[in-house]
């Protein structure tokens, strides 16, 4: 619930930093941001899942190929009340596993060949119960309403910029042209802080919405520490470093950048409040 309400909170943030650098350039400019944005997101919201399946070499694996992976998804997805998602494995010994699709019924998991091969049974239901628990929440949707939002901050602070930088724009002319110049450049910074601690609420979310359905919180944390050091050891060879909000854990080497950058909460903090739940 906690994550739920800091979800609705920061949407809510979101919006009115959107509302306020609009008031820059009134409503019809600020509509036809808007409309730019929820194209290009209505496109990345239910086409993208195909592009990152592509990219990760990811194809689909029947159940006789697959049958212990293909117990485990039904079984949980029945628990979650859930249909059933599509199953692809991606050639890579790396350990790591990811939820797309725009939503429930059209909805994929992807799993690495090594966390299939090489994680203890109780783990892998961990972690297939934090990816359904994904698909669940909604989060791919949530995940686009935050990146539209984002989107449009961006696009209109890109005018507003070009708006000060040659005396013009909407506002009233004893408006600060220093202003408008600044509230262009930490609008977009802020926006983007926003939403990636929007991302990292969710992989909370989706850790408890998990092991509350399995009813073994301390297997995902497990799950989760192993897969941290494994990612260190091996990480993963292709792919973007701009699809990592998609994994589990993050399946690139660090590149050195502030936890308040990242799309994932620190492995150890979300290993500690799954050994601090009550089943």
């Amino acid at each position: 619930m906690i994550q739920q309400l800091k979800t609705v909170l920061l949407l809510g943030i979101l919006t009115a930093l959107l509302l306020l650098i609009g008031s820059f350039f009134g409503l019809n400019g600020l509509t036809v941001a808007f409309i730019l944005a929820v194209v290009m997101n209505f496109g990345s919201y239910f086409f993208s899942h195909k592009i990152v399946l592509f990219m990760y070499r990811a194809s689909e694996a029947s159940e006789s190929e697959k049958p212990r992976l293909h117990h485990i998804v039904a079984s949980i997805a029945r628990e979650m009340d859930l249909p059933k998602p599509k199953i692809y494995v991606i050639p890579a010994d790396h350990l790591n596993a990811f939820a797309t699709g725009p939503s429930p019924k059209k909805s994929v998991v992807a799993f690495t060949r090594g966390i299939i091969e090489k994680l203890p049974e109780k783990e892998l239901r961990g972690v297939v119960a934090h990816e359904l628990a994904h698909i669940k929440n909604r989060d791919v949707l949530i995940a686009t309403i935050a990146a539209t939002i984002a989107a449009v901050i961006s696009y209109v602070a890109y005018i507003a910029r070009w708006a000060a930088i040659f005396g013009s724009g909407g506002r009233n002319r004893d408006s600060s042209v220093i202003e408008l110049l600044l509230l262009s450049l930490i609008a977009p910074l802020v926006a983007v802080i926003i939403q990636l601690a929007i991302s990292r609420a969710r992989e909370y979310h989706a850790d408890a919405t998990g092991a509350l359905t399995i009813k073994d919180p301390l297997a995902l944390a497990a799950a989760l520490e192993r897969l941290e050091k494994e990612s260190k050891i091996n990480p993963l060879g292709f792919g973007n470093a701009a699809t990592s909000s998609l994994f589990i854990v993050r399946p690139f080497r660090g590149s050195g950048l502030l936890n308040l950058l990242s799309t994932h909460p620190p492995v150890a903090e979300r290993a500690r409040r799954l050994r601090e739940m009550k089943i």
